[in-house]
């Protein structure tokens, strides 16, 4: 269905305003999906806070201009999905790997990352990144872990000398 001027308008600034404010956006070549399969797509990044669009590349290439992924700009061409990930850099990577893993027609054409352009072929190093949770709590294991060594180092001498006290015990028991 052609879309008027101001539809286009319209989807220029939608597009626009999300790439504004993602992380990280995904560009893949969705030839021979069916729609169930691009509906199932559609549901998995809904469930992961990432904005998924089909846009025609001429609207995209204007959406994207003055972004972090105007380095897109020239790769644009073909029948193109693009993921926008909202708040985790490696959600909508995430979403396009998994997708891919089970659907070998959509094929992964961009990544971009802070106004960088990787090779598709990163996709699986940024769909590994960890999640913000997950990465305080590996940056909290790591402030924690010398504090916890200290403290078992001050209570190792009390608890052997308590395991000592126990055997002697037991010893004298026994005799």
């Amino acid at each position: 269905m052609a879309l008027n001027l101001e539809g286009k308008k319209a989807v220029v600034a939608e597009v626009a305003e999300i790439a504004s404010t993602a992380f990280s956006a995904v560009a893949a070549e969705y030839r021979g999906l069916t729609v169930s399969e691009m509906t199932a797509l559609r549901v998995a990044a809904r469930e992961q806070n990432v904005y998924l669009r089909v846009v025609r590349n001429t609207l995209a290439r204007r959406a994207v201009e003055g972004t972090d992924f105007a380095c897109m700009q020239e790769g644009m061409t073909g029948p193109l999905v693009f993921g926008f990930s909202m708040e985790d850099p490696g959600a909508v990577a995430r979403v396009m790997a998994d997708f891919a893993k089970d659907n070998k027609k959509l094929e992964i054409k961009m990544v971009s990352l802070g106004g960088k352009l990787l090779p598709a072929s990163d996709l699986d190093r940024l769909a590994k990144m960890p999640t913000k949770d997950q990465a305080i709590s590996m940056f909290m294991g790591t402030l924690k872990a010398p504090i916890e060594k200290f403290v078992r180092t001050l209570q190792a001498p009390t608890s052997k000398m308590v395991r000592t006290f126990a055997a002697v015990r037991d010893a004298k028991q026994a005799a």
